[in-house]
């Protein structure tokens, strides 16, 4: 089917830290993307209280200390608002190692299923953008400069998942003249 006939929903994480087997989910975003338009009233973000502290590294980035997310529902309550948002939706995420990593962490063997239907919209980039896409290691912040999406508030969970379903929302039209048109298609280039 066209990708414009599909169900999308943006997800991003912010954690911990970057060590994928230890560190924990601290916040989730996720925008639906619903007939190739965002539909922002659906959209969740939600704190979620760790059992770990985030590293000093990473309340640097995403700015969420342990007493910022005191009182947050913890991760086995959160997970079923996470998978009411993602369910039957096609995921986009900006680097989807790191998302997918998560997902099999929340629901064990049910969450290897998410990787057959995950875009890599950092992917998309790299194919759009030729010789000047998008580097393996370039931001999503430095991607969207260049394709002109407005960030907000960066390594914010919300604000990630918003910028990275309006990239996909800009790159998915340049690749059909590459014939890249539907959801399958953008599945295996966006890998």
């Amino acid at each position: 089917m066209d990708w414009t006939a599909a169900e999308f929903a943006s997800l991003d994480f912010e954690l911990t830290g970057l060590d994928l087997a230890n560190d924990h989910v601290v916040s989730f975003g996720v925008v639906p993307v619903r007939d190739g338009r965002i539909v922002l009233g659906e959209s969740v973000h939600q704190l979620v209280e760790p059992p770990i502290s985030p590293s000093p590294s990473s309340v640097a980035i995403h700015g969420m200390r342990a007493q910022d997310l005191t009182g947050a529902p913890p991760l086995s309550d959160a997970a079923t608002v996470l998978g009411d948002a993602l369910a039957n939706r096609f995921l986009l995420v900006w680097f989807a190692s790191v998302e997918l990593a998560m997902l099999r962490r929340i629901y064990g063997r049910g969450g290897r299923g998410f990787a057959r239907r995950c875009v890599d919209v950092r992917s998309l980039a790299r194919i759009v953008g030729g010789a000047e896409g998008a580097t393996p290691d370039e931001s999503l912040s430095v991607c969207a400069e260049r394709y002109q999406v407005p960030v907000a508030a960066p390594h914010n969970a919300l604000d990630d998942a918003l910028v990275t379903a309006q990239l996909f929302l800009v790159l998915a039209p340049r690749l059909r003249d590459q014939g890249i048109t539907t959801v399958g298609d953008l599945l295996q280039a966006g890998r």
